[in-house]
C-alpha cells in the first residue's frame, strides 16, 4: 500500500549550485507564505553562520503542498565536510532532486551525493540550475551528467531520469533546455509523477529509523525520521533498539510529543501514520541510527555506518598570559561538556580525551571546514580555548600505513594551469585529467589530505582569485612521503606589552605584520610572517629612546603597511606544528606552544618542538 498524499524528496548538489535558493522559490509557489508576508532570501539557512557564509551546514526539513499532495523536502549541505548529514538524510526519502550548475557542471560533491542516492536505489530528477547565467553551457552539462550516471553504474531506469531546466533565483522551470519557463509547475508535476509515494503498512507494528537529531534546551534531544510502518500516537509506549548492537535489550520509552513539518514550522500532532516524516521528543539518550518501534515487535532497521573522520585537532584550555580575560566559559569541564554536546547533533564528529593532557580533547571531523564552523560557533557562544594545527588520521590497512587521499577539482583560467600543477605536484598530488571548459580548464588530481593544508590561500593567490577549488575524500592509500607544511617562518613577539609604531616599523622590514599599533601582545605571540623558512623574534613594543639631543617629532613620520587581517580558516591554515591558535569571543591570536624564547630554542635543539 502506498500513501498517495505524500512525497518525500531530498535536494542534493555540490556546494553553491543553488539548492537553498530553489527551496525558497518552492516554498513561495507552494503557498507557504501569505500574499503580503515579508520574506527573506535563503530562509532555510537559519543560523547566523549559514547566512554569513552563504552555505548550508545542517540538513533541514520543510514541506509544501501541491494539488493536495504534501511534499516533504529536505535541504542538504553541499560541502564535502558535511557529507555525514547527506548520507543519513537519504535514508528517509524516496527520491532526490539532483541540482547541477549550468556553467560548472558536475563537481566532486555531485559525484559523492549521487553515488549515495543510486546505491539506495532512489529515483533521480536531474535539474540543470542557473540556466540564466551568461556563461551557461546547458547542452554540454547534460552530456556530462549522463556520463556521470554511466560512470556510477546507474540502472536503466535511473539513466532515463527526467531532466528539467531551472532558474532557482527567478523561480522558473521548463522541460526544454531552450525555454525559460514561467514558474515551478513543471518541477512540482515531475515530483508527483516520478517520485514514488512512500510504501506503508498502517496496520503493522510501529517502526521508525532515526535519521537526524535536533536538540532543544527545554525538551532535550528530538528524533527526526520517516515512519516505515504502522502509526504512533502521543504518549504511546515505545522501544528503542539499534541494528549494530543486537546484544543490548531494547530500551523502554514514551513518545511525549509528536510534530510534523508544515512549511517552515513544526506542527504538533497527536497521531502520525506510515510514510510521514516526523519529529519526536521524550527519549533522552536517542542517537542517529537507532530504531524506534512498538514494544511488541522490536525489530531494528539496518543503518549505514557514517564514514570515519579523516582529520583531527586538539582543543585545549587556554593557558596564554591573556587567559580568562575575554571568554565566559574557560574551564576544561565547560569545554568538555560543550564538545560532547556537539556530538549529539553531528554524527561525523568524534571527541575523545587527549591521552597526554587532562585539559585537552581530540576532536576528529570530516575536514577543516566542519571543524572551523564548530570553533566559530563556540567562540560566538562565549567559549575561550586554544586549538592545535589540523592533522590527518592514518589507518593501517593490511600492515601498510595508509593516509586519506582527496579527489581535487580545480576550475581555473587557462593561463594559471602551470602554477596549479606545479604547486599540487610539490604536495604529492597525482594528476588525473584536464578538460577545457570554455576559456577555462578543469583539472583533476588525487592529493593527500595533508597536502591541502594551507593550499587554498596559495591557490587563490596563484589564480588571482579566479580559480574554484573543490575536494572530496576518495580513499585511503599508502603513505606518499614527506610534504613541506609551510615555506615561511613566523615573526614572534619578544616581550609582553603594547605594540607601538616605532617597534612595528622596524619589524615590518622582516615580513608582513598581523597587528597594528596599540595591540596588547605577550612573549611568544606570533605577530607576522617572514619570507624565510625560520622564525624571527621581533620587539614590537620597542619605543624610541628620547635624549636631550633628539625630540620625538624631529624625525619624519613613520609609515606602517596596513596589517594583514586573518580569518579563522586562514589562521588554521597558517599554523605551524609548534604553534597554537588562541580563540576567544573577541580575538584570534596565533602563538608558539612554548612561549619563552630560550626554552623554545632548547626544546628545538632537543627535538621536542
Amino acid at each position: 500500500m502506498q500513501n498517495e498524499t505524500l512525497r518525500n524528496v531530498a535536494i542534493i548538489a555540490h556546494v553553491d549550485h543553488g539548492k537553498t535558493t530553489l527551496v525558497d522559490e518552492m516554498l513561495k509557489q507552494g503557498g507557504i507564505y501569505r500574499e503580503n508576508q515579508a520574506t527573506v532570501e535563503r530562509v532555510m539557512d537559519s543560523n547566523d553562520l549559514e547566512r554569513e557564509r552563504g552555505i548550508t551546514i545542517l540538513a533541514k526539513n520543510t514541506a509544501v503542498y501541491y494539488k493536495d499532495v504534501k511534499i516533504n523536502i529536505v535541504d542538504t549541505p553541499g560541502h564535502a565536510d558535511f557529507g555525514g548529514e547527506v548520507e543519513r538524510i537519504l535514508k528517509m526519502v524516496n527520491g532526490v532532486i539532483l541540482l547541477v550548475d549550468a556553467a560548472e557542471g558536475p563537481m566532486p560533491q555531485t559525484r559523492f551525493v549521487l553515488s549515495k542516492a543510486l546505491e539506495l536505489g532512489h529515483r533521480v530528477i536531474v535539474v540543470v540550475n542557473k540556466i540564466d547565467r551568461p556563461d551557461q553551457r546547458i547542452h554540454e552539462v547534460v552530456d556530462e551528467v549522463l556520463e556521470l550516471l554511466l560512470d556510477l553504474d546507474a540502472t536503466d531506469e535511473q539513466l532515463d531520469s527526467p531532466m528539467l531546466f531551472c532558474s532557482g533565483r527567478n523561480g522558473t522551470a521548463s522541460y526544454s533546455p531552450d525555454a525559460q519557463g514561467t514558474d515551478l509547475v513543471p518541477l512540482f508535476e515531475t515530483i508527483l509523477e516520478y517520485i514514488p509515494a512512500p510504501a506503508c503498512d498502517p496496520d503493522a507494528p510501529f517502526q521508525m529509523l532515526v535519521s537526524s537529531i535536533d536538540y532543544n534546551e527545554f525538551v532535550g534531544r528530538i528524533a527526526i525520521g520517516r515512519i516505515e510502518r504502522g502509526s504512533i500516537g502521543q504518549n504511546q509506549e515505545i522501544a528503542v533498539c539499534n541494528y549494530h548492537t543486537p546484544d543490548q535489550p531494547p530500551r523502554k520509552a514514551k513518545a511525549v510529543s509528536l510534530y510534523t513539518f508544515d512549511g517552515l514550522n513544526r506542527a504538533p500532532v497527536t497521531q502520525a501514520a506510515a510514510g510521514e516524516i516526523i519529529a519526536m521528543s521524550g527519549i533522552g539518550d536517542i542517537t542517529i541510527g537507532d530504531t524506534i518501534c512498538s514494544p511488541a515487535a522490536p525489530e531494528p532497521i539496518e543503518f549505514v555506518k557514517i564514514s570515519a573522520p579523516t582529520l583531527e585537532m586538539t582543543f585545549s584550555v587556554n593557558d596564554s598570559p591573556f587567559a580568562g580575560r575575554e571568554g565566559k566559559f574557560v574551564t576544561s569541564r565547560q569545554l568538555r561538556d560543550r564538545l560532547f554536546r556537539e556530538t549529539l547533533k553531528d554524527v561525523s564528529l568524534r571527541v575523545s580525551e587527549a591521552p597526554d593532557a587532562t585539559d585537552a580533547f581530540n576532536v576528529a571531523g570530516r575536514g577543516e571546514m566542519s571543524l572551523s564552523i564548530l570553533i566559530e560557533t563556540m567562540r560566538r557562544e562565549g567559549y575561550e580555548f586554544q586549538v592545535s594545527p589540523p592533522r590527518v588520521l592514518y589507518q593501517e590497512i593490511d600492515g601498510v600505513n595508509c593516509e586519506p587521499i582527496e579527489r581535487v577539482v580545480a576550475d581555473v583560467p587557462a593561463d594559471y594551469v602551470g602554477a596549479v600543477m606545479e604547486k599540487l605536484g610539490a604536495r604529492r598530488g597525482e594528476f588525473v585529467s584536464m578538460n577545457p571548459v570554455g576559456a577555462r580548464m578543469k583539472l583533476e588530481f588525487l592529493v593527500p589530505s595533508r597536502g591541502l593544508f594551507g593550499y587554498r590561500n596559495e591557490f587563490l593567490t596563484d589564480t588571482k582569485g579566479e580559480g574554484i577549488l573543490a575536494s572530496i575524500f576518495e580513499r585511503y592509500a599508502p603513505y606518499k612521503g614527506g610534504i613541506q607544511r609551510r615555506g615561511t617562518g613566523s615573526l614572534v613577539a619578544h616581550e609582553a606589552g603594547e605594540s607601538v609604531t616605532y617597534g612595528l616599523y622596524a619589524a615590518q622590514e622582516r615580513g608582513a605584520l598581523f597587528i597594528g599599533p596599540g595591540v596588547p601582545v605577550y612573549e611568544g605571540m606570533v605577530v607576522g610572517v617572514c619570507p624565510k623558512q625560520e622564525d624571527i623574534t621581533v620587539n614590537v613594543c620597542k619605543k624610541k629612546q628620547l635624549t636631550n639631543m633628539r625630540a620625538s617629532g624631529s624625525d619624519e613620520a613613520l609609515r606602517l603597511t596596513p596589517p594583514r587581517q586573518m580569518s579563522l580558516e586562514q589562521c588554521l591554515e597558517f599554523l605551524a606544528d609548534d604553534e597554537l591558535l588562541e580563540v576567544t569571543p573577541e580575538n584570534l591570536r596565533l602563538r608558539k606552544r612554548i612561549l619563552n624564547h630560550e626554552k623554545r630554542m632548547k626544546a628545538r635543539k632537543g627535538g621536542k618542538a
